[in-house]
């Protein structure tokens, strides 16, 4: 057989066939928990990856890059246009823009996207994060605009958000549900959900393999199914305004998707 295709196939194609080799990196295996998955995975270091960031958030509070997304630098920017635009749609609600990021690191979608946000009158954008990154957040990228917290209560009683944002977030909580469930007893007006991925089928955990030149680590990440994400909301009363197609790549296996949705009169 081997001879065979061999003979069919031109000599260039074959060379270029035989050259390519499974990446080590993205998303690998089914799992049906999450501890089940955290013992396959090797972990990370909660010390580098803040390093990195804080070196990347550096270069673009210095101008020597527009913004950074999981500590790479982009020195043009890539508007997220459908996060703006979700972002505008819930400004034009009240003519007021009051978010919490939600696991929002440094500030990564507010310099990606702040170009067209930082003429809003009283824009507050509120970041809810691990201590590590709050305290960093808080000594050295805060202004007048971009704030850091230890948790949901601090934010809330601070800035009063209007919309919530949970971007690349969801995923890489053991119990997304429950945080979820907590998250949406507060009642914001719009929430925002962008880069999550979804199956069809049954969701699973699966395992992403960061390559090391982000940092090294090997993680438990949650692959959701539609349906059930979207009931849950419907639950809470929120309904659907619109989906859109994230910057991830679509595969057969998963999609990355974003929701806009809206709290129920």
């Amino acid at each position: 057989m081997n001879k065979f295709i061999k003979l069919i196939i031109p000599p260039i194609l074959l060379s270029l066939i035989n050259n390519i080799k499974p990446s080590r990196y993205g998303w690998k295996g089914k799992y049906k928990t999450w501890v089940e998955a955290s013992k396959d995975c090797t972990g990370y270091s909660d010390e580098i990856i803040i390093k990195k960031v804080r070196k990347s958030m550096m270069s673009v509070k210095m101008g020597l890059a527009v913004y950074e997304r999981d500590s790479v630098l982009f020195k043009e920017t890539k508007y997220n246009w459908p996060l703006l635009t979700a972002l505008l749609f819930s400004h034009s609600k009240k003519n007021h823009l009051s978010i919490i990021d939600f696991g929002g690191s440094l500030g990564s979608s507010y310099y990606q996207n702040k170009k067209y946000l930082i003429h809003l009158k009283n824009l507050k954008w509120g970041i809810v994060e691990q201590p590590s990154f709050v305290k960093v957040g808080k000594e050295e990228f805060e202004n007048n605009s971009l704030k850091f917290f230890n948790n949901i209560e601090e934010c809330n009683n601070e800035i009063n958000p209007n919309t919530l944002l949970l971007s690349s977030v969801l995923q890489y909580l053991e119990d997304p549900y429950k945080h979820l469930e907590y998250l949406l007893s507060h009642n914001y007006k719009t929430i925002i959900i962008d880069r999550t991925p979804f199956v069809l089928g049954h969701e699973y955990v699966t395992i992403q393999h960061v390559p090391p030149k982000i940092y090294k680590a090997s993680i438990p990440c949650w692959f959701f199914n539609e349906n059930k994400l979207l009931n849950l909301f419907s639950k809470n009363k929120y309904h659907l305004v619109d989906t859109f197609e994230t910057i991830e790549e679509k595969t057969s296996n998963y999609e990355f998707k974003g929701f806009i949705f809206e709290k129920s009169i």
